[in-house]
């Protein structure tokens, strides 16, 4: 399984208006350049009347692809700033799209720069960027009478309940992260003097929010 890495929650976007000029930012997980192309021709067909639609894209966990435009913007004002702001999230498998409706007033080769940037950095974030983390699921049997303590424990756990089931016990599918798996299992076994039971299950690659 590859190692961890950053990409985006969702297709999302945000805008601001500077000088009279809309700009519109964005974003969306995407796992080839076909869906990076892709994404991008989605958004050049529906803002065709735009005055520029400038990307940015980066695909491969290990940033293998990186490509960029200024679609008719003053070179470097435009597609690298953007690539900037992506690199410095350390963000991949993403495209941004910043799309602008001129609005008559000239903003000049640095205020595009940071136009253009706003428009990736709003756009990353109206996206959520989250960190795709080796992560194993856990299978909790946990004897009723102990139940709330564990319910209240998790919450202050790195962990993700997925479900619960009550029967005979409770059982509760859990997330972890791999490399909290050993600390998370210590303190339930503390807590519950070793009569709560796991199994773990799978390992999967889990999107978890980017850390503050």
């Amino acid at each position: 399984m590859p190692g961890d890495y950053k990409t985006l929650k969702q297709a999302a976007n945000d805008e601001f208006i500077v000088n009279k000029s809309r700009f519109i930012g964005y974003a969306s997980p995407c796992e080839t350049e076909e869906e990076a192309l892709a994404f991008l021709k989605s958004i050049r067909e529906k803002h065709r009347d735009a005055t520029h639609n400038c990307y940015a894209y980066v695909i491969g966990e290990n940033a293998g692809i990186m490509r960029y435009s200024d679609d008719g913007e003053p070179g470097g004002t435009a597609g690298m700033p953007m690539m900037e702001v992506i690199k410095a999230r350390g963000v991949v498998n993403c495209c941004v799209v910043v799309t602008r409706y001129f609005g008559g007033v000239l903003l000049g080769a640095g205020g595009l720069v940071r136009a253009y940037s706003k428009g990736c950095v709003i756009a990353l974030n109206a996206a959520q960027v989250v960190t795709m983390q080796r992560s194993k699921k856990l299978l909790l049997d946990v004897p009723y009478p102990l139940w709330d303590r564990v319910n209240h424990a998790m919450k202050d756990l790195p962990v993700i309940v997925e479900d619960t089931a009550f029967g005979a016990s409770v059982e509760a599918s859990i997330l972890v992260r791999v490399c909290d798996t050993e600390a998370v299992t210590q303190k339930l076994t503390a807590l519950t003097d070793a009569r709560a039971e796991w199994l773990e299950a799978d390992e999967v690659h889990y999107p978890w929010p980017e850390a503050e």
